[in-house]
């Protein structure tokens, strides 16, 4: 009787765990498809002002969580995937530019997919392997993210300049400052032929996925290795949100540091565009909060599921064709495997 009675509090528990994974994860889709929203109708120029407001707000956010979870340790490595999401972020306006944003959000998605979804479930870096309960449809899953991600590097796309794409152009567009009206943010990018356009888009895509799906991997490394005896991490929290602050000290600061080179570069004079401020703080926080979902559903559900969960959500939103109803189908094996 007390058997039965533990069993059925194992799966009500297991039940609970699954309802906030998912759900955290069903938050995490939404709020990162509506991120950028907000800045939709202004002009951020070549996007080194903008991401720089963006990750000062995606701090603050963090600040508030570490304060709700009553300062946790602080561990310098969880930064390190920080710098790895930031470094893909700054390759976001030259992708944008040479291939357009659909195809690169697809691509760099894709790779994120299967760079966290490999590392967790095979243990690389130093990490545990993941197992689930049914590793043959977690691995059709993957195969068939794959296979998505192989169609998306064929898709064509044809890139507007800024000055002929009215979706792009701003409804009151105000002029930057220290920005010269002889001066093209996207020159480099006319010079370029198509081929060579396609072939820097893609690869910078494949590289940002690979950095966005690399960034969980210090905080996971820390968590496997809290729970082992004698290691510099013995004792560390099991609880992925405790480590939000670490992660995105690690963005707000790199994306400092290459704010401070872009403004050596151009001389200290930096185009900056006073009216992008407001919205990319908002948009900021948009997505401070879809990645701590993302944390939660990564504690709930584990880095195996919620990757393909939300990697595949994101790309939903750019409905192509054959295209989605693969990667549709490898999210929903993934998902369904941990069940």
């Amino acid at each position: 009787m007390n058997i039965g009675k533990a069993y059925s509090a194992f799966n009500n528990s297991n039940g609970t765990d699954l309802a906030i994974g998912f759900t955290s994860s069903t938050v995490a889709v939404l709020l990162f498809g509506t991120n950028f929203v907000p800045v939709k109708k202004f002009d951020t120029g070549d996007g080194m002002f903008f991401q720089w407001i963006l990750c000062a707000s995606i701090w603050i956010v963090s600040l508030v969580v570490n304060l709700i979870q009553n300062c946790p340790r602080f561990w310098p490595l969880a930064m390190v995937g920080g710098f790895m999401w930031a470094t893909g972020n700054v390759t976001v306006v030259p992708i944008i530019k040479t291939i357009g944003l659909a195809l690169g959000l697809l691509i760099w998605a894709s790779f994120n997919l299967l760079t966290g979804w490999a590392s967790s479930r095979f243990g690389w870096f130093g990490i545990d392997p993941e197992e689930v309960s049914r590793p043959i449809l977690n691995y059709i899953g993957a195969g068939l993210s794959l296979l998505s991600a192989v169609i998306f590097l064929f898709i064509k796309t044809e890139v507007q300049s800024s000055s002929a794409s009215l979706e792009s152009t701003p409804l009151l567009r105000e002029r930057s400052i220290n920005v010269s009206e002889d001066t093209s943010d996207d020159s480099w990018v006319k010079r370029l032929s198509p081929a060579k356009k396609r072939l820097i888009g893609c690869s910078l895509a494949v590289v940002a996925g690979i950095l966005y799906g690399s960034s969980f991997i210090p905080v996971l490394y820390i968590k496997d290795h809290g729970r082992r005896n004698e290691t510099m991490y013995t004792g560390a929290s099991q609880f992925d949100l405790d480590y939000v602050f670490a992660h995105f000290s690690g963005i707000f600061l790199t994306s400092t540091i290459y704010f401070l080179i872009y403004c050596a570069v151009r001389k200290n004079k930096p185009n900056v565009y006073p009216q992008a401020i407001l919205p990319g703080f908002v948009s900021g926080v948009l997505w401070a909060i879809a990645n701590c979902c993302w944390f939660i559903a990564n504690h709930y559900l584990s880095a195996v599921v919620s990757f393909p969960i939300i990697t595949a959500g994101l790309k939903n939103y750019v409905l192509l064709s054959v295209a989605f109803c693969i990667i549709l189908a490898g999210s929903l094996s993934t998902a369904f495997s941990k069940v």
